[in-house]
């Protein structure tokens, strides 16, 4: 297995194995320092076991491992910045309970650089294979790291989201959440009755292990939506399953996506002077509509390939301070070192309560465009094969000249799969499938 676009990730026992969860554990540790980490994981089944074995390599290169339990992504990340020390999480995010994953971060939170990557990756393939340290370079005995638990993980992080809406409550608001059956699952609800906020349902809020994302959170939306017309709230939020991103809907039931959560919150931290740079950071999959709506309000737009990973090197590059994918991945970067699902649910309640307007017209700033995305399995390297084919080029730019500027088309291989994704934003739903159908065409019998 190697390292997708984050972390290591697949069928938990048959592809992630306990046996590569240790020998992994001894190959970031080599990597990235064995004095002490932070690991934490999201509910599934697999967790524990998985956490076990890669706290246990991590202790045989001599760490200090302290055990978080079950704890959102970002509050991993938020340990490990306070700390300064690196970490790992046992999580496959929204996937369902069958996979599994490890998302490593450096010291301070960050997620891995591409070359940190490879670099474990060698090692890990050394340690696999029985290479390595020859078995004088081996510790034992008083040597050798410990795993302990670390009490009070919860509660510190849940502090400094509390923390973050600088004195304001969000007493008036009621809301539907969504945990997914996930990490953010006891402490959303926590968090958010802190601060007075009336939740008048939860739903995926009763994790077993095996019902992670099941039906439920930011991937199915449909439940949150219907709870929340028919309870009359002001909001739906729906979290993932290792709640470091966030969906809403509003009180007609209706989506808000990622890119309508960015929007609103630039425009406040713009009018709050809070806004660095006047710049905002998304993929190149955000809607065109976003890009019009911050050129009308005056916001520069920054775009990166599709990953939270890169919008946060592209904020720190330029020293930006709000950035996202439209799939709900926002970063506050003067809040936070990577996604936060329930830290941005709080600040975008924290506009809804202070600016006095319903979540409906805070997000209509962006009327989405239509947008269509297919998937077509391609045989060999997607990239490549794009690169070379005429067909391919000659069908984009036909779209290209029939869109004009009413929309546009995205062609992206995936990253880790064999895969080509076709995305066609149009003025109409009638249009926008015609012309990803057209394209999606050419690729399937070009590349095939």
């Amino acid at each position: 297995m190697r390292f997708g676009t984050d972390g290591l990730r697949g069928v938990a026992g048959a592809e992630l194995t306990p046996e590569l969860a240790l020998a992994l554990g001894r190959a970031a540790a080599r990597v990235l320092g064995a004095e002490r980490w932070f690991v934490g994981r999201d509910p599934r089944l697999s967790g524990s076991l998985l956490g076990a074995a890669f706290s246990a390599g991590l202790a045989a290169e001599g760490a200090v491992v302290a055990d978080l339990g079950v704890l959102p992504t970002p509050g991993v990340a938020f340990w490990s910045q306070a700390e300064g020390a690196p970490a790992a999480v046992v999580s496959a995010s929204h996937n369902p309970f069958a996979d599994n994953g490890i998302k490593l971060f450096t010291a301070g939170g960050r997620k891995l650089a591409d070359e940190v990557e490879r670099r474990i990756e060698a090692e890990l393939l050394a340690v696999a294979g029985g290479g390595g340290p020859g078995r004088e370079g081996l510790l034992s005995g008083a040597d050798l790291g410990s795993v302990g638990t670390l009490a009070g993980g919860a509660e510190r992080y849940a502090d400094h989201l509390v923390a973050t809406v600088e004195g304001h409550e969000l007493a008036g608001l009621r809301v539907v959440i969504d945990t997914a059956n996930g990490a953010g699952a006891g402490i959303s609800q926590a968090v958010l009755g802190r601060l007075g906020c009336d939740i008048v349902e939860v739903l995926g809020g009763a994790p077993d292990g095996l019902n992670i994302n099941a039906g439920c959170g930011s991937t199915h939306l449909q439940p949150l939506a219907e709870a929340v017309v028919a309870s009359g709230a002001d909001a739906g939020i729906a979290l993932d399953g290792d709640a470091d991103r966030c969906l809403a809907v509003d009180h007609r039931g209706e989506l808000v996506d990622g890119d309508q959560l960015l929007a609103l919150l630039a425009l406040d931290q713009r009018d709050r002077g809070l806004l660095e740079r006047n710049t905002v950071v998304v993929t190149v999959m955000s809607n065109l509509a976003l890009h019009r709506a911050m050129a009308d309000a005056g916001i520069v737009v920054e775009t990166t390939a599709v990953g939270d990973r890169y919008v946060l090197d592209r904020m720190e590059e330029g020293g930006y301070t709000l950035g996202g994918e439209q799939s709900g991945h926002v970063i506050l970067r003067r809040l936070a070192t990577t996604g936060d699902g329930l830290l941005t649910a709080l600040q975008v309640l924290d506009v809804v309560r202070r600016s006095g307007r319903p979540l409906v017209e805070l997000a209509g700033v962006v009327q989405r465009l239509p947008q269509v995305l297919l998937n077509v399995k391609v045989a060999g390297a997607a990239k490549e094969a794009l690169a070379g084919s005429d067909l391919v080029r000659a069908a984009v730019a036909d779209v290209e000249a029939e869109l004009g500027d009413r929309g546009r088309i995205l062609l992206r291989p995936s990253g880790t799969e064999p895969l080509v994704r076709v995305m066609v934003e149009a003025p109409t739903d009638t249009l926008a499938h015609a012309a990803a159908r057209r394209v999606a065409d050419v690729v399937e019998a070009a590349l095939a």
